[in-house]
C-alpha cells in the first residue's frame, strides 16, 4: 500500500462517472455524498464534486473534469475531526490528516513543496478537509468516516506481534506454577496490567520475582512482630 493522497481516476459508467473499485478484495460502497468540494493542505477549495466512502478508501471525484479525482486509503488517516471553527476555516468541515512516505515533514514543506511549475505534488499534502455544501449533512458524514476507519486497523508488523505481550493474572499464576516458589502473590483486581515488554520475556519474571520477595518481606516483617509480642 502507497501512504498518502493519489490521483484517482479509473472511473466506470457515463457521465461523471462512478469510482473503479476493488470488489474483488471485498471492497464496497458505503456511502455517496454529492456537492462536497475538497481542500488539498492550504491550497484553494476544488470545486464541488462528490465523494465516495468504502470500505478501504475516500474518494472525491470532479463533477466536470473526468481527469480530476484524489483518493486516500484510510491506513493513511492518521486523524479526522469534525471543524467548525472559523478561525480554523471559514466553513464546517471534517479535517484530516494524512500519512505520506515523503521524507521531508517540516511543516514549511507543504506551502513550498506540494506545487512545482503549476503542478501538485500529492506526495507532500499531508491535511486535507471535506466541505459539504450542507452543512447539517456533516455529523452523518463524519459518523460514516468514522465507522470505516474503525474498518481499517492498523496492522501489526510480525516482529511487534511476536514481542509485544501483556501477561493476565492466569497467564502469571501459570508462570508461577510451573516451577517458580508459590509463595507469591498478585493483586486480585483483574483490572490492573501485571507486566508490558517491548522483546525481553525475562521481564515478567522479574516482576514475578520482586512480588515474590516483597510477599516473603511482609511474612518475615509479621513473624518478627508476633515474636516481639510473645516476648511483651
Amino acid at each position: 500500500m502507497v501512504l498518502g493522497l493519489r490521483l484517482f481516476t479509473e472511473r466506470i459508467g457515463d457521465g461523471a462517472g462512478e469510482p473503479l473499485l476493488d470488489a474483488d478484495n471485498g471492497e464496497e460502497l458505503m456511502h455517496v455524498q454529492p456537492a462536497v468540494s475538497i481542500v488539498l493542505g492550504n491550497h484553494h477549495p476544488e470545486a464541488p464534486g462528490t465523494l465516495y466512502i468504502s470500505t478501504k478508501q475516500l474518494v472525491w471525484l470532479s463533477d466536470v473534469d473526468r481527469a480530476k479525482g484524489y483518493g486516500v486509503d484510510f491506513l493513511s488517516v492518521s486523524l479526522h475531526a469534525v471543524s467548525r471553527d472559523p478561525e480554523a476555516y471559514p466553513s464546517p468541515c471534517i479535517y484530516a490528516q494524512i500519512e505520506t512516505e515523503a521524507e521531508d515533514d517540516d511543516d514549511e514543506s507543504e506551502g513550498l513543496d506540494s506545487e512545482y511549475n503549476g503542478t501538485l505534488d500529492l506526495s507532500k499534502i499531508t491535511e486535507l478537509r471535506l466541505v459539504p455544501s450542507d452543512p447539517s449533512q456533516l455529523d452523518a458524514l463524519f459518523g460514516i468516516f468514522c465507522r470505516c476507519v474503525e474498518l481499517n486497523p492498523e496492522p501489526i508488523e510480525e516482529a511487534e506481534e511476536e514481542h509485544n505481550w501483556i501477561f493476565s493474572v492466569d497467564q502469571m499464576e501459570d508462570e508461577a506454577s510451573d516451577g517458580e516458589d508459590p509463595e507469591w502473590h498478585l493483586s486480585q483486581n483483574p483490572t490492573i496490567s501485571v507486566g508490558y515488554s517491548n522483546g525481553d520475556h525475562d521481564l515478567a519474571q522479574t516482576v514475578l520475582q520482586l512480588q515474590i520477595n516483597d510477599q516473603r518481606f511482609e511474612d518475615a516483617e509479621e513473624e518478627e512482630s508476633d515474636g516481639n509480642s510473645g516476648h511483651e
